[in-house]
């Protein structure tokens, strides 16, 4: 059976959709509504003595038709065909209705769901997905604003990849324009040599080339009014003529790199691939699925940028304002700047093009950016733009979807933006570093204990998992929380083997897998895929964990939040630790409920490590 059959067998046994189905014919018939006006809006039981499932219809359909809820949940639950599906419809309060399902429908379920695609059935979408992630800027170290770009457009990008969509991963490169320019004329005049250059060097260049290009014409104006000596008047003079020589340098440097002056388009491919080695380095580090193949700069765009304005012109959404272009909005005030007096082009204009492209030539229904929160104007304007212009409808009628996905900041212990002693940025780089030094001496320090399950482990293999250790905590920690909001960045809380962390669902996977390793021997006489029993309440809870799993993935691509699969998993581990501890695995003297527990094992492992998979977690064996 394929993927997407096993998926869909799994969907059409699932419990929930059966008694969705059973319930809506029933509402129908009572109210004489149409099935799709008829949602039963089931939901989990916030306590399991209850049931199962609570189904909230009654009291809006009540309101709606004006008749009292709690007699139609009655009625509803009187023509209910649920044989198979659930033991026991409870009318409870003004008219919600309990649910207690079948123990053999759960069963029946669950055994269905056992298989790779894990109840996931392929969306069926025809079109692309595209999701703008990471956004690094050329001859500059990626620092810990771009840790958040990157690991949750990746997120994203793998749910949506395990829902059966195609992904295009953008990241679009800061690598055009007058700073490049500014920067490769800084290297130029100093004889650097680029065959050799680090991203480090190339740091520091970029920095040392917005120093000498800055003027300060404002404070020659008041030390002029102000009659300072002659030694400062001289000092201004000095820097507002280097800074000019140095703004010339470059404009000439882009305009000879803009006419694709050979030697020129050499030397600045040469930073470009210095800044991506270390960029694909990190990228690897953090398990984030990126390559060059999925880097396309503003360079890509610099041909389409004239006729990007010259279609609004054209359309009658671009006007003139005092020699430049604007495009201006019927509900506010702010006008977006597309076309500068002197022909020059914005980060605005690139950003209508690529936007035009990912929905036209990707052929994507839905274009996702996630970057900063600070950046929420600007994609306001530049996507009302591309609507208004009619650049989001696809050739088969399909309007594309734009979603800035904003993100907080990391901040320190002192809630201020992370920093490193001397007051600058921290670079991803060192951050990562550290978080993987912690992890591995954690992992070191637990193997000392000869009960340990890497007691006497070979170091190589330990500094291995201490590295997965130390990469899932920073994205644990950065996923599992609102991506919206600001969140503060310990180590020593997100490296504990304890509490809502990366790794302490890793060890509870791993605890999975010692335990189904023990009973390997015994498994071998064990029919291959035993009867599932879920006559235990602990049993029944982690069943019907384990089964909302398709759900959750379902709403993560929706609503694009990865701390909504964050909180499944360390939910699932929790329940998993109450089975384990209420009813006996190994222990199990009866060879039957013994075979049915470990393949509940073998589930609940399967699914930890399909969920942590999809954000870009390892999932050790051993720790």
């Amino acid at each position: 059976m394929t993927a997407a059959a096993s998926a869909a067998h799994a969907a059409s046994a699932d419990p929930v959709s059966r008694l969705d189905g059973a319930l809506r014919t029933a509402i129908a018939a009572v109210t004489g509504l149409p099935a799709a006006e008829c949602d039963p809006q089931i939901r989990p039981s916030g306590n399991p003595q209850f049931g199962d499932f609570q189904a909230n219809f009654a009291m809006a359909l009540a309101k709606k038709l004006g008749t009292n809820p709690r007699q139609l949940a009655t009625d509803v639950v009187a023509r209910a065909d649920v044989a198979g599906i659930a033991d026991k419809l409870e009318v409870a309060g003004p008219g919600f209705v309990n649910v207690h399902l079948a123990e053999s429908a759960l069963a029946a379920a669950l055994d269905s769901f056992d298989s790779p695609a894990l109840g996931i059935a392929p969306s069926g979408a025809t079109h692309a997905v595209t999701i703008d992630l990471c956004g690094v800027n050329v001859a500059k170290q990626m620092h810990v604003g771009h840790l958040r770009a990157t690991i949750i457009g990746d997120t994203l990008a793998r749910v949506h990849e395990r829902l059966g969509r195609k992904v295009w991963r953008e990241n679009h490169l800061g690598d055009w324009g007058l700073p490049i320019a500014m920067t490769l004329a800084a290297l130029r005049r100093a004889s650097a040599d680029l065959d050799s250059i680090t991203l480090e060097d190339l740091n520091r260049a970029y920095r040392a080339a917005q120093m000498e290009g800055r003027d300060d014409h404002a404070g020659m104006i008041a030390a002029q009014g102000t009659k300072v000596g002659p030694h400062r008047i001289a000092e201004l003079e000095a820097q507002n003529a280097g800074a000019a020589l140095a703004q010339e340098d470059a404009r000439a440097t882009l305009v000879r790199l803009q006419s694709g002056d050979a030697q020129l388009v050499a030397e600045w491919q040469k930073i470009i691939d210095c800044t991506m080695r270390e960029v694909f380095e990190t990228a690897d580090t953090l398990g984030v699925h990126l390559t060059n193949e999925h880097s396309r700069g503003e360079s890509f765009f610099r041909e389409k940028l004239g006729p990007t304005v010259e279609a609004f012109v054209k359309a009658g959404l671009g006007t003139e304002d005092d020699g430049a272009i604007v495009v201006r909005y019927p509900d506010r005030e702010r006008p977006m700047l597309i076309r500068k007096r002197d022909g020059g082009f914005l980060y605005a204009t690139t950003d209508l093009s690529a936007c035009r492209f990912r929905v036209q030539d990707l052929k994507s229904d839905r274009v996702i950016y996630v970057v900063d929160a600070r950046q929420r104007d600007h994609f306001k304007d530049v996507f009302d733009a591309v609507r208004m212009i009619g650049w989001t409808k696809l050739p088969d009628g399909t309007e594309a979807e734009l979603i800035h996905v904003p993100f907080g900041s990391v901040l320190g212990a002192d809630k201020k933006p992370l920093k490193t002693r001397s007051g600058e940025n921290f670079t991803l780089r060192a951050l990562l570093d550290e978080a993987i030094e912690r992890g591995t001496r954690e992992v070191r320090a637990r193997s000392t204990d000869p009960n340990a399950p890497t007691a006497g482990m070979a170091d190589a293999d330990l500094a291995a998992i201490g590295r997965a250790v130390g990469i899932a905590a920073v994205k644990y920690a950065d996923l599992g929380s609102d991506v919206t909001r600001d969140y503060v960045f310990d180590l020593d809380r997100m490296v504990s083997f304890e509490g809502d962390t990366g790794p302490y669902l890793q060890y509870a996977h791993a605890r999975i897998a010692g335990i189904l390793g023990k009973a390997l021997d015994a498994a071998a006489h064990a029919p291959p895929r035993p009867t599932i029993t879920v006559a235990e309440p602990a049993e029944r809870q982690l069943a019907l964990a384990l089964l909302r799993y398709p759900q959750v993935v379902r709403d993560v691509a929706q609503h694009l939040d990865p701390s909504r699969l964050c909180a499944y998993l360390h939910g699932l581990a929790t329940t998993y630790n109450g089975f384990y501890q209420q009813c006996p695995v190994l222990k199990c003297e009866d060879p039957a409920l013994r075979a049915s527990r470990l393949r509940l094992c073998a589930i609940s492992k399967h699914v930890m490590k399909d969920g942590l998979g999809l954000l870009g977690i390892t999932a050790p064996e051993r720790m």
